[in-house]
């Protein structure tokens, strides 16, 4: 079988590491929620679901948050607060610039919101280098719906095991393997590298 001829990737844990415990205790300080309140209201309520699947702008995701919590910070501290929670995954990153330096096309496919959209593209160089995006919040579904699967089928141009797709989540990845995708569930990047040299792809060196 031929090597894939385009390389999908998931965002969160995959290119970038989050933690949304940081956003939680910075906006904790204005709020009169305990800090176990604020993640759930941050991470578990429908609020973020709704967010990441453009149902609400920023404005409105701000505005439920505030209404929740009773934060009485303005819409710029608090989308500071909530978007600056990433680092970049570095030998993640070394295999996008290798794939990139064959000539071999590679997107994102992440479910997310405005605000890290906007944070990690003017944070973090490598975002802007993949030849497309595939966000859950412009798209108005998330993964593993099949609906944005068809979204990336059809912006990529590509289909079945053309497609290698990386993610962290077994049921993102398993939604793609029932396209008739190749998918990796990526653990470490020692294994999703070693998954992508098998399949023929140039993975680089990983950074000491």
């Amino acid at each position: 079988m031929n090597p894939p001829s385009v390389v999908v990737f998931d965002l969160g844990k995959v290119l970038v590491d989050y933690d949304y415990s940081i956003a939680s205790r910075r906006i904790l300080r204005r709020t009169r929620l305990a800090d176990a309140e604020m993640q759930r209201l941050l991470c578990a309520s429908p609020l973020l679901r709704q967010y990441e699947t453009g149902a609400l702008s920023t404005a409105q995701f701000y505005e439920g948050v505030r209404a929740a919590s009773g934060y009485d910070g303005g819409l710029a501290e608090f989308s500071a607060a909530f978007a600056d929670i990433f680092t970049e995954i570095q030998p993640m990153t070394a295999l996008h610039a290798a794939l990139r330096a064959a000539g071999i096309p590679a997107w994102i496919f992440s479910n997310t919101n405005e605000l890290a959209d906007r944070h990690i593209r003017g944070r973090f160089p490598f975002f802007s280098r993949f030849d497309g995006y595939v966000l859950s919040y412009e798209q108005g579904v998330m993964k593993p719906d099949p609906r944005i699967y068809e979204v990336v089928e059809r912006q990529t141009g590509r289909s079945g095991a053309d497609i290698l797709y990386l993610d962290d989540r077994p049921e993102n990845m398993e939604a793609g393997l029932a396209r008739g995708w190749r998918a990796v569930l990526h653990e470490t990047p020692e294994k999703s590298r070693s998954h992508m040299a098998a399949l023929g792809l140039p993975a680089g060196q990983l950074p000491s």
